[in-house]
């Protein structure tokens, strides 16, 4: 009998998250009455996936767009993209810069300002994900993590936050990651470093609110992107990418980097201060946050049906996820993210 109780208590936990879950959903399309229509836009890693995208619908509606990355010729794709998509010439910046060095991020802020004027919308979007076992990380997987993660937004808000304050109003969105709820095994570097955006950026809402600046923290869950082949992974390198790639394209696990775009921007405009993307990162975000000790016991689980420490010295190797491909990962059940790294300049 108690265990008869146990169980529909738990069920009835698990129907309650859903439709939390759910409702959240539906507040979350809502559009809000910031208009990009004439903005300053600065993107970072803006010139393929999730970046990219945000660009696109930011051109679409009247934006003038900047966005930065370090590879040149990524970027002038992504500018003959956003050309197509119906940007006028003048309209769209880009900039090659290292966002980890302070003094090319406030460079960086200084060519938009004198070519477009004050920004008046800033998303951290840059990332890097470096995937693996725990013991065949290494000291530098958790630096790099930082500086993309942690150092780089707060070099781009610490930028553009002097403009802002001094017209009283202001967007910055950063994009974090479930990853920065939750701790996922096999991304110790990832999460850890997600964590601390997620810390940051709730920071600086509470300090500049009162100055008519909103931050808003983008959690997404996985997302059909087309990223995985940038992905690093470390330790049985084949089997590690293939998880990761295979759980990145199943329908209903992931969310399309459209969707996710449009549910980022609505955020931005209404000025949430925080928005969780996907329902499945939804739910194990509240489950967490209810039963936090329990999620990483079950987490524990499923980190015993990965990929075991690769032992030789090479798995210590970081190897991009296109040098670590298998037929698993050329399959169909990866084709919802090859058909997007196509479409949002991530071959």
């Amino acid at each position: 009998m108690k265990h008869d109780k146990r169980t529909n208590k738990n069920w009835l936990l698990a129907a309650g998250l859903g439709a939390a879950a759910m409702a959240a959903t539906l507040w979350g399309n809502r559009r809000g009455s910031y208009d990009l229509n004439g903005r300053v836009v600065l993107i970072t890693g803006g010139s393929r996936g999730l970046g990219l995208v945000l660009a696109r619908q930011a051109v679409a509606e009247g934006a003038r767009v900047a966005i930065c990355a370090r590879d040149e010729a990524e970027l002038a794709r992504a500018r003959q993209d956003l050309l197509m998509a119906g940007a006028a010439e003048d309209d769209v910046l880009t900039l090659a810069h290292d966002i980890t060095n302070e003094a090319e991020v406030r460079a960086m802020v200084a060519e938009v300002e004198k070519r477009f004027g004050a920004v008046d919308v800033l998303i951290n979007n840059a990332g890097i994900i470096v995937g693996g076992p725990l013991d065949n990380m290494d000291l530098r997987d958790y630096e790099d993590s930082m500086a993309i993660h942690f150092w780089a937004p707060l070099h781009a808000m610490q930028a553009v936050l002097p403009g802002m304050r001094g017209r009283g109003e202001g967007r910055i969105v950063n994009i974090s990651s479930l990853g920065g709820k939750v701790a996922m095994p096999h991304m110790t570097p990832y999460s850890a470093s997600k964590f601390a955006l997620v810390g940051l950026s709730e920071g600086f809402r509470a300090e500049m609110r009162q100055h008519g600046i909103s931050v808003t923290t983008v959690c997404p869950g996985l997302l059909r992107t087309g990223s995985p082949g940038h992905a690093m992974v470390k330790g049985q390198h084949k089997k590690e990418f293939a998880w990761f790639s295979i759980a990145d394209s199943l329908p209903g696990l992931t969310m399309s980097a459209e969707q996710a775009s449009r549910q980022i921007w609505n955020a931005c405009r209404r000025g949430d201060g925080e928005v969780i993307l996907s329902l499945p990162a939804k739910l194990l975000s509240a489950f967490h946050g209810l039963l936090p000790g329990t999620t990483t016991d079950i987490l524990s689980w499923l980190n015993r049906a990965l990929p075991a420490t690769g032992e030789s010295p090479a798995a210590n190797v970081r190897r991009k996820g296109y040098e670590s491909e298998s037929a698993l990962t050329k399959s169909p059940l990866t084709a919802l993210n090859r058909k997007a790294a196509v479409k949002n300049n991530e071959v």
